[in-house]
């Protein structure tokens, strides 16, 4: 396993969050402290967030991304129907 000063001086931040992430995740297993467990659960989950959000930044293959692609190159507008949402028009 690469060391966090190692991916830290040459990787991507994304590199870099999962690098975290396992620090964590071996902080977490290894807590014996109850008062420092919820602080590393708590960055745990933030860091795993923002690792969601990089790799879905790269990734344009979900199913909404799609259909908006789609629409746009149809000419279509990409703005929602408010007569089928509920939502008012006034």
């Amino acid at each position: 396993m690469a060391t966090m000063k190692s991916i830290t001086a040459r990787g991507t931040r994304l590199e870099q969050l999962k690098q975290l992430a396992k620090v964590l995740a071996s902080g977490i297993d290894a807590c014996e402290d109850c008062r420092a467990l919820p602080q590393l659960t708590k960055q745990y989950r933030e860091t795993i967030r923002e690792i969601e959000e990089i790799e879905g930044a790269d990734n344009d293959t979900d199913e909404i991304g799609a259909i908006l692609a789609q629409r746009d190159h149809d000419g279509k507008s990409g703005a929602v129907r408010t007569y089928r949402t509920g939502v008012s028009g006034d």
